[in-house]
């Protein structure tokens, strides 16, 4: 789609090229924009490409294990800062019906509803980070195999605390509510312009051995924070949000999910079955049935077939 709106993208990215072909493929035209509200989005600098360059996607994998007190990436000027301008100002632009507010003894927090209809900025965010891509760049980084994505978003979407709101130290989930398939990491991008660490409501990563606190990270705007869900990734913000002018803290996320048969082999399970087949594949499939799986496999190797 092209558009020759009022306002243009005000910085240029890196212009690298893609770790794979067909990366490039997917972002390769400068001339391919979306409009919204007035603001032109050139697809080809919505994403830094630096990111995924192969030696910067060790550096990251690296950067990942290595974390303390578990694993984890901050990822700073991955989106371009006029993507997220944008996507922070649909948050006041939401109905109040599509906000969930949250309120317990260990939560302070509003969400936005699973399956909401999202405004242009919002949707081509979660759009990016859901494409496939976008998720084979995520699983080269962190080493988890065809990651799945929500569309409903559920658990996450749009993120908002107000003055006073805390969130407890806790790990995720371990399985979507709905389809029970294993929770792998949680992505999160905060879109807080001028933060002020004094506000407090910084994100925590405990120790669960210690009980204590590790690491705290400002939710600065334009840093996107990969979090991989295991059984010591305990976090939250345990300090009181306190802006002196009111101002939320503000964030969008995405859980990426996996399933226990990802990256094996189905075998007939993941092939379609005909109605009519010759009788060669019959036999085949009655043989396959009857032979051990590595003499199959064997047998395919040795004669090609």
């Amino acid at each position: 789609m092209s558009a020759r709106p009022s306002q243009a993208l005000d910085s240029e990215l890196h212009e690298q090229p893609w770790s794979s072909d067909c990366m490039d493929a997917m972002l390769r035209s400068s001339m391919d924009y979306v409009c919204i509200r007035g603001v032109q989005l050139p697809l080809d600098k919505l994403v830094d490409r630096s990111f995924f360059e192969p030696e910067r996607c060790k550096q990251l994998r690296d950067q990942l294990t290595s974390a303390q007190p578990f694993p984890y990436l901050v990822l700073d000027g991955l989106f371009h800062p006029a993507l997220l301008e944008l996507v922070a100002a649909e948050f006041d632009e939401l109905p109040k019906s599509e906000w969930t507010d949250v309120r317990t003894k260990y939560e302070s927090t509003r969400r936005s509803v699973p399956g909401v209809s999202l405004h242009p900025a919002s949707q081509l965010y979660f759009d990016i980070v859901s494409s496939g891509w976008f998720t084979e760049w995520l699983s080269s980084v962190t080493g988890v195999p065809y990651l799945l994505t929500d569309p409903r978003l559920v658990g996450g979407g749009l993120h908002e605390s107000r003055n006073g709101a805390t969130f407890a130290v806790h790990r995720d989930f371990s399985r979507h509510r709905d389809t029970g398939l294993r929770n792998a990491m949680v992505f999160i991008t905060y879109l807080n312009k001028g933060w002020d660490p004094e506000w407090g409501s910084a994100l925590e990563l405990w120790d669960k051995k210690a009980d204590r606190c590790v690491t705290s990270i400002q939710p600065e705007f334009g840093r996107t924070i990969v979090m991989p869900h295991g059984p010591i990734s305990y976090h939250g913000h345990t300090e009181p949000l306190r802006t002196p002018d009111g101002r939320p803290r503000r964030s969008v996320a995405a859980y990426f999910y996996t399933s226990p048969a990802a990256g094996k082999r189905l075998g007939d399970e993941s092939a379609s079955k005909f109605m009519h087949t010759e009788r060669m594949d019959q036999a085949k499939a009655i043989a396959r049935m009857i032979v051990p799986p590595i003499v199959w496999a064997l047998g395919r190797k040795l004669f090609g077939r």
